[in-house]
């Protein structure tokens, strides 16, 4: 750590305090930034599921567990001691998950599950050079030009935010939304990816019909077994499309489920689901959380979102036509004018979480 006056070569003078502090905040990242893959491997291979009942295991136990090698396992768990996300009985040289560690890594299908994330994450660093790449020309790379952990990883890092939010708190904020639903209506989920989002509203209003559409047919195939494997298939549709040109009308609900800033023609997209909605139907718009001032949004999730923007949102709208590149951190008044120049002219705020803003729109 720097512990004198220093000066830059360009005579800008250095303030040690400052510095040390800096110092300090970037070996906490590169802590995170290291363990990231551990908690991938873990993940993969069952590690933390096997110690989501909380009893304390050796790690040859573990090893055991999981058919895996204890000399790897041993370093595993204590890079995730260090981290702070296990716990260590010293005295018995044992290891073990307490009721919240389980919660965030261990269970699956909660409303903080952790280690969807890191499928995504791995997915970016794989596809580095690509986008240093378009840094460099300006050009774009489309959601399916990443590497595959990507898809699996998206749907698992916002699942958790829809299992808390969706049924429970968005629909129900939005006007009439949810006593349609109950009674059976039209629904169609633009941009669905692996289907997440549709599937749990299918199992939670079973007497409406569902139509999934996404551009990337990989992830169409995935989401149909989804909803085989969840017992929906009967009001479940899944089918290739894009948000400009996605088939059928009058839908009593049409939700983008953060996706929309992706699009390439956000405002065409508004104007094609206009064309689409029953009489007094809604549009659902789900955006990551956002302030329309910039620097309201340089704070940790602001972090993220910056960062996932940067490396996956923006290159993916500008490998689109118009390339309007709108981003994960639009906020609510550049996703406002999207949506009126597509001539829609009711929006609000519906909802919020920490991570998400829950917009109504009508024609």
């Amino acid at each position: 750590m720097a512990t004198t006056q220093q000066a830059t070569p360009q005579g800008r003078e250095i303030n040690p305090d400052a510095l040390n502090a800096l110092l300090g905040r970037v070996v906490q990242d590169m802590g995170a930034a290291m363990q990231a893959p551990l908690i991938l491997i873990g993940d993969k291979l069952g590690l933390y599921r096997a110690m989501g009942d909380g009893e304390p295991v050796t790690p040859a136990e573990l090893a055991k567990k999981t058919g895996t090698a204890e000399r790897y396992v041993r370093e595993w768990l204590n890079a995730n001691t260090a981290g702070k996300l296990m716990e260590f009985d010293a005295a018995k040289g044992t290891y073990f998950l307490t009721p919240e560690q389980a919660l965030v890594l261990a269970l699956d299908d909660t409303p903080v599950h952790l280690p969807g994330f890191y499928h995504m994450m791995a997915s970016v660093m794989k596809d580095e050079e690509k986008l240093t790449e378009i840094y460099r020309t300006g050009n774009g790379m489309g959601w399916h030009e990443h590497e595959k952990g990507l898809f699996e990883g998206c749907e698992r890092f916002f699942r958790p935010s829809y299992l808390a939010n969706l049924v429970s708190s968005w629909i129900p904020a939005l006007e009439g939304v949810e006593a349609k639903l109950k009674a059976g209506a039209r629904v169609a989920d633009i941009g669905c990816g692996h289907g997440a989002s549709t599937l749990l509203m299918a199992k939670s209003y079973p007497a409406s019909k569902f139509f999934g559409f996404d551009y990337h047919g990989p992830s169409i195939e995935k989401a149909r077994a989804k909803a085989e494997a969840a017992g929906v298939a009967d009001r479940v549709t899944f089918a290739v499309a894009s948000a400009k040109d996605f088939p059928g009308k009058d839908y009593d609900l049409v939700a983008f489920f953060d996706c929309l800033h992706d699009m390439g023609d956000p405002a065409g997209a508004a104007k094609h689901v206009k064309t689409t909605l029953a009489p007094g139907g809604t549009w659902m718009i789900v955006e990551p959380s956002a302030q329309d001032d910039t620097a309201a949004n340089h704070n940790p999730v602001g972090r993220i979102y910056y960062s996932a923007s940067a490396t996956i949102c923006v290159p993916c709208s500008l490998a689109q036509e118009v390339g309007l590149g709108l981003g994960a951190q639009a906020g609510p008044a550049r996703i406002e004018k999207v949506v009126r120049e597509g001539g829609l002219t009711h929006f609000r705020k519906a909802a919020e979480t920490p991570f998400n803003m829950v917009f109504e729109t009508r024609g």
